[in-house]
């Protein structure tokens, strides 16, 4: 009885895994190697009876109930196949329901912006419906009695149209149930159709495959499809890379509309070259070459319309034909199909500015003097909001007209970390653990934050919860070099030390780190090299994270305009007080030059002090260490 369940259970798996739509023969196999197995014991069980010597006759009646018993067990299993063919083909959409929240995954742990965020391919959502409806259509062939108007007609088309049942019913669905999404639709292609067209036609490809997008994506550059395909033309992450698109954890060039469209035409070449059909080409660019080149050869067939009456290609694949068709006969004709006022996208346009790592699509629309919500409309790839922290340069795409604004702005623009807080309620179940794996926080920072002695936490209560908040701002012309040095920190790189360790350490985002110093990528840094730091209000207050050993001293220099802050490696002692005229004692970071008779010119002492308070039996001194100054 068990093993009997166990196989049921397995059928099941097997039977929801395949889709089952249309696939049925797919059973055929197990149900063979079942009943073998079925033949195989009853020979086993009658070589056993037999040579015991047991009377053939009682013995053949068994052998025959007990053949009986599994051919009616083969019988159920193919019954419970058909049975869920039934449910599943009411269902088909829901077999790659994604979990709730899923759908962000993708860009979750990088960015939260909901400008930025992949969302669901508009063409799936109504999948259930437009299955069902051709279910009804018939036998797939290639004409019907369906007749143009004389003003469709007249429209030119370079993609080859076929009008049949399938074409049909999604003319139908498109005018009347999906009426208000693919006006939507229509209206967003005003925005790429000129792009589109433009590649195709420099490509020698027909432009009315300018449309495959609309039933891709809808035209939408952030669409994320069941199957992981991303952007406006629906690129799998391994077609993608094969058409030399940059995927990464910080750039999708399949949300790059021209660079992927140029991707798309390049796969649609390759695809004709190989069919000579446009028709299985498009067939080709959804189920992949190597689908129908398997089933034109498996049933003979040289045209789409031949391979599609077979139970070979999924009805997901061969809807993809006729929707295309639909699509391209709607957008070329929208009045005489009911679609009017529609109010078309502008055209994309946009021009470039070479930037370095890690700057934000803020600063970027800082400096262009627009609003950020454009930027990150036309560089949707940036996955992260900000230009990749892994190349020298990045070409970001700014509004026509603001190049020489955006130039001319750069090297004033200037960025400086302040720490803000946010509230959490502590619910039952909560730990010190979760909190700050939740918030990205080390559990020292928190407990000195809320001023807590244990990680015992009580319901109820609320934790303030800091984080780093980069604001950026554009100095006076002219003052490039004059960074307010009251918000800035140097910092000597140690060996083994990186730019995430240096920004945890601080409590600053990498991306700052690298675009404060200029630097190539984040890991081309070296030990010794100095970094600035700008931390609002650094010569008040300076948090270092525990995970900075040993600890760090800190030495503020004597000027009173100024409290510029270098940190050096040493032993533990208690910060200064910000003012020099405040505080009884004040620490100094001997620098690259430095001498003892310079340094006592400039606190108006005498090198006889400096010996005395730091305990000095010569002159001779060294960059980094720290020198004791009394204030006299």
């Amino acid at each position: 009885m068990f093993i009997g369940t166990l196989q049921y259970y397995f059928l099941l798996q097997f039977v929801t895994a395949s889709g089952l739509t249309n696939k049925i023969y797919e059973i055929v196999p197990f149900l063979s190697v079942y009943l073998k197995d079925a033949f195989n014991k009853l020979s086993s069980f009658y070589s056993l009876y037999s040579s015991n010597g047991f009377m053939i006759f009682p013995l053949f009646t068994t052998l025959m109930f007990r053949l009986l018993s599994y051919i009616l067990k083969a019988f159920s299993l193919i019954g419970v196949v058909f049975l869920l063919s039934s449910c599943v083909s009411n269902k088909s959409a829901s077999l790659y329901a994604l979990p709730s929240g899923e759908l962000a995954s993708p860009v979750s742990s990088l960015s939260t912006d909901p400008e930025l965020l992949l969302v669901d391919a508009e063409p799936e959502q109504c999948l259930t419906e437009e299955l069902e409806a051709l279910r009804h259509t018939g036998t797939w062939r290639p004409q019907s009695d369906f007749s143009f108007s004389d003003q469709i007609e007249e429209t030119s088309y370079d993609f080859p149209i076929v009008i049949n049942k399938q074409v049909e019913a999604y003319l139908d669905i498109f005018q009347n149930r999906q009426h208000k999404t693919f006006k939507r639709w229509m209206a967003r292609s005003g925005k790429y159709l000129p792009l589109f067209k433009k590649e195709l036609r420099d490509a020698g490809l027909p432009e009315d495959l300018a449309y495959l997008s609309m039933i891709e994506s809808g035209f939408n550059q952030r669409a994320y499809s069941r199957a992981k395909a991303v952007g406006l033309w629906q690129f799998m992450k391994a077609t993608g890379k094969q058409y030399n698109l940059r995927i990464d954890k910080y750039v999708d060039e399949r949300r790059h509309a021209e660079k992927s469209t140029k991707a798309a035409v390049a796969f649609l070449s390759d695809l004709y070259a190989e069919f000579g059909d446009w028709h299985l080409a498009v067939a080709g660019y959804n189920a992949g070459a190597g689908k129908i080149r398997r089933g034109m050869k498996r049933y003979k067939a040289d045209d789409f319309w031949s391979l599609a009456q077979h139970r070979y290609l999924r009805l997901e694949t061969k809807r993809y034909v006729p929707k295309l068709i639909a699509a391209i006969l709607i957008s070329k004709n929208p009045e005489q199909y009911g679609f009017t006022d529609i109010s078309y996208e502008a055209p994309l346009t946009y021009e470039t500015l070479r930037v370095g790592p890690g700057l934000t699509l803020d600063a970027v629309a800082l400096i262009c003097n627009t609003n950020s919500k454009q930027i990150k409309q036309l560089n949707q790839e940036l996955k992260t909001g900000r230009t990749p922290l892994n190349k020298s340069h990045y070409e970001v795409q700014i509004p026509v007209g603001s190049s020489e604004l955006a130039a001319a702005n750069l090297p004033r623009l200037h960025s400086v970390v302040s720490t803000g807080y946010k509230t959490h309620v502590i619910r039952k179940g909560d730990t010190l653990s979760k909190i700050c794996k939740r918030y990205n926080i080390n559990k020292t920072t928190l407990l000195k934050t809320n001023s807590l002695r244990s990680s015992k936490l009580i319901a109820g209560n609320h934790l303030r919860i800091p984080y780093s908040n980069a604001r950026y701002r554009l100095l006076a012309k002219g003052s490039e070099g004059n960074i307010a040095t009251n918000d800035l920190i140097l910092h000597t790189i140690k060996p083994g030390e990186t730019i995430s360790k240096i920004a945890d350490s601080y409590h600053v985002p990498a991306d700052l780190i690298v675009t404060w110093n200029g630097l190539k990528s984040i890991h081309k840094i070296r030990a010794g090299q100095q970094l600035a730091l700008y931390i609002e209000d650094a010569g008040q207050t300076v948090v270092l994270s525990k995970k900075q050993t040993p600890a760090k001293e800190v030495a503020i220099t004597p000027s009173s305009s100024s409290s510029m802050i270098i940190l050096a490696e040493q032993k533990k002692f208690p910060l200064a007080e910000t003012s020099p005229a405040k505080s009884k004692v004040t620490w100094y970071q001997v620098r690259s030059g430095d001498s003892l008779w310079t340094i006592a010119r400039k606190f108006n002492l005498s090198t006889k002090q400096l010996k005395s308070w730091n305990k000095l039996t010569s002159n001779r001194i060294h960059p980094g260490i720290k020198l004791k100054i009394n204030n006299v």
